[in-house]
């Protein structure tokens, strides 16, 4: 994080830093929009019922009373009716979907930016508020497997359009992990899962320990498991790795394929972008098949940046089952690394390119026609508030980080001069533009 926030956990930002989020948040969405993603924005509150219904995460979730309720927070988590802030988009997704099929047309391509709150220990990398940019593909019935694969791919273009270091797609599938504890004897395939994901926060020797002591795993079972677990790839040869591993499973063999089909496509379309990476388990119990963890090569401590992948049993209506299969970018992680490590800048902490300066307290009225000329062009315009000595005003102007003051005589000649490098010019509002680059802000990479 940029800096300390007054109240843990919720970050803001200063304005300079705010431009570059904006950047960031503006990029995602060109890219979303360039593959057919439409924008949706779904409430910020559900009912704890619905929050919790899929997966282990009830300890993460903000109730909500009203201060003047006498049974404060007294029904809690225990009332399924009870409202509760979003820790994630998918869930709320999931039942805009339901609530929206009539409308709807699939498969369903959206994008989201929201925020979220989660009841997490604030640290580097997470916080209790933070916004979150998330895609997905949600079928009616059924969902085509390309949609995964294309996925990645979006993913993996929005990513190399932000000013941030290099980063890795890590890929695996549940299928292909749940078909291998299976064929090896272990059948609480969630249980393995969620003491694999705990892999890189613990070690081998203690999540061999867990599956022994808590899954009555064999000291050959959980070898095994980890030695899946071990496999990371750039390119398919993790087929061969898993198949010499010799577990005979179908679903196994099924994720195997759906794995080796996005990894085939990453090597041809993002390469070096995307790794198969078979430790990669995702704790949420709602996903089925491809799921993906990315990291920011040498800032892996940071954590995933994005995550998610397929769900097929999440939303329904009836009989009526509605798979999707999506990516969520953490935008505010993603911000925070970018501002401490100081890897991009915007060129100015404003939007404004000029300010019109005033040379006598009457001449605001026709500073503001001057202005509303420049606006009407797209150049951001600001007009002094007082008839200070130009210096005083050019002053101000540098401060506020503003290139340009522009200045009009008694007998209605304009000037605009670049206050970075002193260069005065005549100029007509109707006319008049800066350079592109000083249009508006730009934010660059600073490596």
């Amino acid at each position: 994080m940029a800096r300390n926030a007054s109240l843990s956990g919720f970050p803001e930002w200063l304005p300079e830093e705010r431009l570059v989020e904006l950047h960031v948040l503006d990029t995602l969405r060109r890219v979303f929009e360039l593959h057919g993603f439409s924008s949706i924005e779904t409430r910020a509150v559900e009912t704890v019922g619905q929050l919790l219904r899929k997966g282990e995460i009830d300890k993460e979730v903000y109730g909500l009373s009203r201060l003047q309720d006498d049974e404060g927070d007294a029904k809690g988590k225990a009332d399924p009716q009870a409202l509760a802030l979003h820790f994630d988009l998918t869930v709320p997704f999931a039942r805009y979907v339901v609530e929206n099929a009539g409308h709807l047309a699939f498969p369903f391509r959206r994008y989201q930016i929201q925020k979220v709150w989660r009841g997490e220990r604030p640290q580097e990398g997470r916080a209790r508020e933070f916004t979150q940019a998330d895609i997905d593909v949600v079928g009616d019935g059924g969902l085509p497997f390309r949609y995964d694969v294309e996925i990645a791919l979006v993913i993996a273009e929005a990513l190399s359009a932000l000013p941030i270091p290099d980063f890795r797609l890590r890929i695996n599938n549940r299928k292909l992990a749940e078909g291998f504890y299976r064929g090896i004897g272990l059948d609480d395939t969630a249980g393995v899962l969620r003491s694999i994901d705990k892999l890189e926060k613990i070690g081998a020797d203690k999540v061999a320990g867990l599956l022994q002591s808590e899954l009555g795993a064999t000291e050959e079972q959980a070898r095994k498991a980890l030695q899946l677990a071990g496999i990371r790839t750039e390119d398919t040869s993790f087929v061969a790795q898993v198949k010499a591993l010799g577990v005979s499973n179908e679903l196994l063999d099924e994720g195997l394929s759906e794995l080796e089909q996005v990894i085939e496509a990453a090597v041809q379309r993002a390469p070096g972008k995307v790794v198969a990476d078979l430790s990669i388990a995702r704790g949420l119990d709602y996903y089925t098949g491809t799921v993906v963890e990315t990291v920011l090569v040498g800032h892996e401590q940071l954590g995933s940046i994005c995550s998610g992948g397929r769900y097929d049993a999440l939303a329904s209506k009836g009989n009526r089952k509605f798979p999707g299969v999506g990516l969520s970018i953490g935008v505010t992680r993603l911000v925070s690394r970018i501002l401490s490590q100081d890897l991009a800048k915007a060129s100015r902490s404003v939007p404004t390119a000029v300010l019109v300066a005033l040379s006598h307290d009457d001449s605001w009225g026709a500073a503001q026609d001057v202005a509303a000329q420049l606006r009407s062009r797209g150049i951001a315009t600001e007009v002094a508030a007082k008839a200070d000595k130009f210096g005083k005003q050019i002053k101000f102007a540098d401060r506020r980080g503003i290139p340009f003051v522009w200045f009009t005589d008694d007998d209605g000649a304009h000037q605009v001069k670049d206050i970075r490098t002193g260069e005065q010019v005549p100029a007509e509002p109707g006319t008049w533009a800066p350079p592109a680059a000083d249009l508006s802000v730009q934010v660059s990479t600073t490596a």
